[in-house]
């Protein structure tokens, strides 16, 4: 039995070197490299950022491109190799937009300790500020609170970027 972390959770603020950090941990498993990627590019600025993170990623990784089934982007995935998804908060926002979170981060979860190959997972850490003023976006930073938690203790390991450098939290 390996003794390797199969699922790897990666936290952090906007811009705190997340998903460098996730990119390094993918780059200590061989080829080949899935990015499964939630985001949409819904204007120029969100074309953009995804263009950085794929430049920066470079040659080398397939993509896969899915804003609503995860669990199924790992599911068709899972035995290709290994696998950085990019967000989970990204995810979540698409989630909320058309369905109930709760019974999609369950089935996550539950995909997760199925996975036979490593999976390094992305989210964002939210709620370490002031209370946001309007009610979607507080059942937003709660709904994601509990998705992390949910996620963070299916993980084999997680850990924290803050301001460029690791932090190890699990275990």
């Amino acid at each position: 039995m390996s003794t390797d972390p199969r699922i790897i959770m990666v936290t952090g603020g906007a811009r705190s070197g997340k998903s460098a950090l996730a990119e390094s941990i993918v780059a200590r498993h061989q080829d080949p490299r899935i990015y499964i990627a939630t985001a949409q590019a819904w204007d120029d600025e969100m074309t953009q950022r995804i263009g950085l993170h794929r430049d920066r990623r470079g040659a080398g990784w397939q993509t896969v491109e899915e804003p609503l089934d995860l669990a199924g982007a790992l599911s068709r995935t899972d035995g290709q190799g290994v696998r950085l998804v990019d967000c989970l908060t990204l995810w979540l926002s698409n989630v909320m937009a058309v369905a109930e979170p709760a019974p999609l981060i369950r089935a996550l979860c539950q995909m997760l300790t199925a996975q036979k190959s490593p999976v390094v997972l992305v989210t964002n850490e939210l709620g370490l500020g002031i209370v946001p003023e309007n009610a979607l976006a507080r059942r937003f930073r709660d709904e994601h609170g509990w998705m992390n938690q949910a996620v963070a203790g299916a993980a084999d390991e997680v850990w924290m970027a803050v301001s460029g450098l690791p932090l190890r939290l699990k275990p």
